[in-house]
């Protein structure tokens, strides 16, 4: 229904997702998985640490006969596929869910900062931001993980530090174009404190393409640290991580293709997911398709 002045309210976020056939698709697909890592307890059917020497290299559907199914099948050291599998989502989305929210917060700052006060502030935020895009961003994380040695939280620090620049230009960019606007003139020549313009009517409006972003950067943090852990610099075995199951299988790709066929679909459709619906959330807050 139009609202006064001939506007139209913005459709709900779940209405528009239910029009947008990719969104909905890629909502279900993190839901699955998300899903089945937080509830890896029960739904995991073996301990994925435990080893099983005498049925290691065991096909998808291997029965030992005494109610153990392997339906993955199992790795070179007895030990179960699916289990490893809904574990290690665990640590993928712990890794790019941490590391998203705290450069997101980190760039969000320096961002505000450089765009609202400028002077010598944005000049040397953005001549930092500058200085760390130059590198580029998988030679950066190797360097510093190969540095603070391999570790969970290691790589959350590594994956924050060296991924908030692209928020910082964002939000500065958004706090450039606000900042010269009507309302923010108003709120000034009302009386409102400068901090109180910033905090109530310039920040907020730099946050939508900011959670667009985000999206797009958790699978890329999950397609990293797989990367990381192939590499042998992720978190280090025996805690499963679809990255180390993929190292674990390329010694075995000829014979024992389910070592590294499932840990990477497991992160394509993952990865899929956060973009399909990262694209939901992009169309929904674009202007442009409002109503």
């Amino acid at each position: 229904m139009p609202e006064a002045g001939g506007r139209e309210r913005p459709k709900p976020a779940w209405r528009h997702l239910r029009r947008h056939r990719r969104a909905t698709l890629g909502a279900a697909l993190l839901l699955l998985v998300v899903a089945s890592a937080a509830g890896a307890g029960a739904l995991a059917p073996r301990d994925p640490l435990a080893q099983e020497v005498l049925a290691r290299l065991e096909p998808p559907g291997w029965s030992d006969g005494e109610g153990w199914t392997a339906w993955l099948g199992t790795d070179h050291l007895g030990r179960d596929i699916l289990s490893r599998l809904i574990y290690g989502g665990r640590v993928s989305l712990l890794i790019s869910l941490v590391s998203v929210a705290g450069s997101l917060g980190l760039g969000f700052v320096l961002g505000l900062a450089a765009g609202f006060y400028g002077g010598p502030t944005e000049a040397l935020i953005m001549r930092l931001t500058d200085l760390q895009l130059a590198f580029p961003f998988i030679l950066l994380a190797l360097a510093i993980v190969a540095l603070l040695g391999p570790s969970l939280p290691n790589i959350v620090v590594v994956f924050t530090v060296t991924s908030w620049p692209i928020y910082a230009r964002v939000v500065r960019a958004s706090v450039l174009s606000v900042a010269g606007l009507d309302f923010v003139a108003a709120a000034r020549a009302l009386g409102r404190r400068e901090t109180g313009v910033l905090l109530r009517h310039i920040a907020p409006n730099t946050v939508a393409p900011l959670l667009v972003i985000a999206f797009f950067e958790i699978a890329r943090m999950i397609i990293t640290e797989a990367a990381l852990g192939f590499l042998g610099l992720g978190v280090q075995p025996p805690t499963a991580t679809w990255g180390n199951m993929l190292a674990d299988g390329r010694d075995y790709i000829r014979d024992a293709w389910w070592l590294s066929a499932f840990p990477g679909l497991a992160i394509m459709v993952t990865a899929a997911g956060v973009n399909l619906l990262g694209d939901g959330l992009r169309d929904w807050l674009d202007p442009r398709e409002a109503g």
